[in-house]
């Protein structure tokens, strides 16, 4: 009688040909969820820069109309050779409405940036929980493809600091733009918040970057 090998016809499982998603580790997680959670502020802050650039363009578009309706009134008071009377302050109401929706636009940046610093001390506090396992003699690999656990803090803070910055200008802006009597700045404020100067083009390399090495972007 042929003896039977055990070894010959072992049936394979189906998933022994499925590859198989690394299980990450609470750290690993933990930075592949802020990555996420840095494209969701980003994406969000910038829809409030655009919102903020409508309602300021309005403010500035209605400050210069005011002025030109006491311009006019300057020179007609010159032609009936009757000297210019201070012109009375009146009430906006829809000047007065616009400062208000771009204060709160102005909020919820606010809020947006101190979540951003949140983010970047949560992934400093791994960091230092990695050189601690690190000392300890454990194995530090990367988490993901390349990047080492430091490198995630400072693409956050990084990041931080740019929107830090440009927050502050921004709180500059709305304090400003509708007590302005000088067009030119008033333009320049505009033309501030559109373009975000305190943002650097790499601001999205950077993201786009850190949402690949977590899985998040596919090659």
């Amino acid at each position: 009688m042929a003896s039977i090998s055990l070894f010959s016809h072992t049936a394979k499982s189906p998933l022994d040909s499925t590859p198989r998603r690394p299980i990450l580790s609470v750290s690993a997680r933990k930075i592949k969820d802020n990555a996420a959670d840095w494209h969701n502020l980003m994406m969000k802050w910038e829809k409030l820069n655009d919102n903020g650039f409508t309602t300021a363009n309005k403010i500035v578009n209605m400050r210069i109309s005011e002025q030109f309706q006491d311009n006019k009134l300057e020179i007609a008071c010159d032609n009936n050779g009757r000297a210019p009377e201070k012109p009375t302050q009146k009430y906006n109401e829809e000047l007065d409405n616009c400062c208000a929706e771009l204060l709160e636009t102005l909020k919820h940046m606010t809020k947006i940036q101190l979540k951003m610093e949140k983010l970047t001390s949560t992934t400093k506090a791994i960091c230092d929980l990695e050189t601690f396992h690190h000392r300890a003699g454990n194995c530090t690999a990367p988490f993901f493809h390349t990047w080492p656990t430091p490198y995630f803090y400072e693409v956050s803070l990084k990041l931080s600091e740019m929107y830090k910055k440009e927050l502050q200008l921004k709180q500059t802006i709305v304090g400003n733009i509708a007590h302005s009597a000088d067009q030119d700045l008033m333009m320049v404020y505009l033309s501030s918040w559109l373009y975000q100067p305190y943002i650097e083009n790499s601001s999205m390399l950077l993201l786009e970057a850190m949402l690949l090495e977590t899985g998040h972007r596919q090659c």
